[in-house]
């Protein structure tokens, strides 16, 4: 099963910075949901930055992907990734589950 990552984005110098570049952006989380890589995006409110739930065989490979984003690329986003093992989930979320 793959590991699960919290990607979390934040816009240093705003989100005026990001608007040049988001259908970039947009085009390269398609292609990463194409692949199976995505489970869940979107902004955060207030807009300081967003959220992508990832997932991956481990660490370093997600951190690979994030140098893909055009953001990145770009200058106008910076990028935590935080790894995780759900222990507990909703029902519909049961396959992602970690037993101990």
């Amino acid at each position: 099963m793959p590991n699960l990552f919290v990607l979390d984005l934040t816009y240093p110098a705003g989100p005026d910075a990001v608007a040049p570049h988001l259908e970039a952006h947009r085009k390269w989380l398609r292609e990463q949901y194409a692949q199976g890589r995505l489970l869940a995006s979107g902004r955060k409110e207030p807009r300081t930055g967003g959220v992508i739930i990832a997932r991956g065989t481990d660490r370093a490979e997600v951190e690979a992907l994030v140098e893909t984003d055009p953001f990145l690329a770009a200058g106008v986003a910076a990028y935590t990734v935080t790894e995780f093992a759900p222990t507990m989930t909703a029902p519909e979320l049961e396959h992602l589950r970690v037993t101990c």
